[in-house]
């Protein structure tokens, strides 16, 4: 397992050329065979930067001489040095221009399909969710609120933390943005939790079982799992936080 992390520059040994940085996994996994050359190492350094569009012009340059798109793709090609078949994506383009993001998504999504990777891709944005991930998983203060397919998630959010989340992506479509979904109260403290559902302080909504433990994560469709004391079919007590009304 290897790790993308989300600063393309804090990420990084200032005092290491891109060649070095690149180089370190190799050496120390030993991944290329005994008796290898310098001239080894470099060519399979060259390898990486060509596959994660860095020109080899770059080899000796340092991190500060480059722009954030560029760090972000030493950070790729130093994952991609030991071979790995997962890598997890930790906000790997929330620092970057919304032009360079989208290069990064496209370069990550070719490499998972060229060489059958597996991402755990962590985000707040679930617009970039969409776009780069098969399967997703909402969660709340530590905990899985619900999780289904991309497609499934989007048509049919269910957890009221979810419907929220998916309010808040702007569309660029004239009367295309959905009503923009407010959350109230104050975020519970994730230190020693109440056995209650994390998320009753700010939910719009409340049912007498809110407050009477953890809700379970249920399946209330195929491989669409909630976890909600007001989901199911036999919730007739919901309405309006009183408080909230």
């Amino acid at each position: 397992m290897q790790i993308v992390f989300q600063d393309p520059f804090s990420s990084l040994n200032p005092r290491r050329t891109v060649f070095d940085t690149i180089a370190a996994p190799l050496k120390h996994h030993k991944i290329l065979p005994p008796g290898s050359k310098k001239a080894d190492l470099e060519r399979k350094v060259l390898e990486l930067m060509e596959t994660v569009g860095l020109a080899e012009r770059l080899i000796n340059t340092y991190p500060h001489e480059l722009d954030g798109g560029r760090r972000q793709r030493i950070g790729i090609a130093r994952a991609l040095a030991v071979e790995p078949k997962f890598i997890v994506c930790d906000e790997p383009v929330s620092a970057l221009d919304v032009s360079i993001q989208a290069q990064i998504l496209n370069l990550l999504k070719e490499l998972q399909q060229n060489r059958g990777l597996t991402f755990i891709f962590i985000t707040h944005d679930l617009a970039v969710v969409k776009h780069f991930s098969d399967n997703i998983i909402v969660m709340y203060l530590g905990l899985e609120v619900e999780k289904a397919s991309a497609d499934e998630l989007f048509d049919n959010p269910v957890h009221p933390y979810t419907k929220a989340l998916l309010s808040a992506i702007l569309v660029p479509k004239v009367n295309a943005n959905k009503e923009r979904i407010a959350l109230r109260g104050e975020l519970s403290s994730p230190i020693d939790p109440a056995d209650e559902c994390r998320f009753a302080p700010r939910c719009n909504y409340y049912c007498e079982a809110c407050d009477k433990g953890t809700p379970p994560l249920i399946e209330i469709t195929p491989n669409h799992w909630v976890a909600c004391h007001c989901v199911g079919p036999d919730r007739n007590d919901l309405k309006l936080r009183p408080d909230f009304a």
